[in-house]
């Protein structure tokens, strides 16, 4: 792994958002443009990977979903155990906390998918079945562990179970994942000739849109710099740590248990490293409302997504590569 892995223009631009924080710029993307850039792209993996899935059969994909579901259910257990035994941090914020850090980042993935594009590594087409899994298992087990936080801390309430169904139906008819998963269906159904005529507006721009994505989420990600002496220092070990023991995770399961190729192993160590900041937040702040946004927004805006992106991408990558032989 060389200086030159990092210079992808998808990563250059989102040092460039954080840099125009850091120096107070007024740089700043019209209102709503950064929800019209993620419904493109997530439309756009979807469909590509739709689209690569009539490659191979279903029986193939299985093996995907069962290490989607073990990522979503484990990791959080596993961060939740991190955070309280070592942390010592109350019940509520880290079973909040936990939900994220077992959910997916598309951001993550997506540069991900820049990353080995720019240097014209192959993948597999099953990691993108894996993205669209992993979201709801953790908001699900986030929800378990504040249940459970609130009978340890004897603050349950009679209404809970209402709210948490209600939860668990928005976890998944979620946008994001509804997004993924239909627009996989498409991708995997309509005829070549008629995919095609999409594939310059889903294809050939797909890098260009991801630029501006991850500039406005430098721009994010930089105003969440002050708030690291409220979140302590460690979680913001704990958000460095954690990826990388997924990302551990993530590379066991992708080459030893699902054998995939270095691209491949690479995407699925990204899906286990990352840590959600779309759907899980505003599913926490429900269920959890006694939870410090300030705590979960910054680890995984401010820390865990900036490592992840400069430094843990071709550091996954460069760990496949050492697994495979390469």
């Amino acid at each position: 792994m060389s200086i030159t892995s990092l210079l992808v223009p998808a990563i250059l631009f989102f040092a460039l958002g954080m840099f125009a924080q850091v120096i107070k710029s007024d740089l700043k993307f019209p209102p709503d443009m950064h929800k019209m850039i993620v419904i493109y792209l997530l439309i756009g993996i979807g469909l590509h990977g739709g689209k690569a899935l009539t490659q191979g059969s279903m029986g193939d994909a299985l093996p995907a979903v069962g290490a989607a579901f073990l990522f979503g259910i484990g990791l959080p257990i596993l961060a939740y155990i991190i955070l309280r035994g070592l942390g010592k941090i109350d019940p509520l914020n880290a079973a909040a906390i936990s939900a994220h850090y077992g959910s997916v980042s598309a951001g993550t993935y997506m540069t991900a998918v820049a990353f080995l594009g720019g240097i014209g590594v192959t993948f597999e087409a099953y990691p993108v079945i894996m993205l669209a899994i992993m979201e709801s298992p953790a908001i699900m087990i986030g929800l378990v562990l504040a249940g459970y936080s609130r009978k340890v801390m004897g603050g349950a309430t009679k209404g809970e179970k209402g709210m948490y169904m209600h939860l668990l139906r928005e976890a998944f008819t979620n946008g994001s994942i509804l997004l993924l998963f239909c627009s996989m269906g498409i991708g995997a159904v309509v005829s070549d000739p008629s995919y095609h005529k999409i594939e310059p507006f889903f294809e050939t721009i797909f890098m260009g849109a991801l630029c501006l994505f991850l500039c406005d989420m430098g721009m994010e990600a930089g105003k969440r710099l002050s708030e690291f002496k409220a979140v302590g220092v460690f979680l913001v070990c704990f958000g460095i740590a954690m990826p990388l023991i997924g990302a551990i995770c993530g590379l066991m399961v992708g080459h030893f248990w699902l054998g995939y190729s270095v691209g491949g192993v690479t995407l699925v160590t990204v899906l286990a490293a990352s840590c959600s900041y779309i759907a899980v937040p505003p599913a926490m702040r429900l269920a959890v409302p006694e939870a410090n946004p300030s705590f979960y927004l910054t680890l995984s805006l401010g820390v865990t997504f900036p490592f992840n992106v400069v430094i843990g991408i071709p550091l996954y990558y460069g760990a496949a590569q050492y697994l495979a032989g390469v």
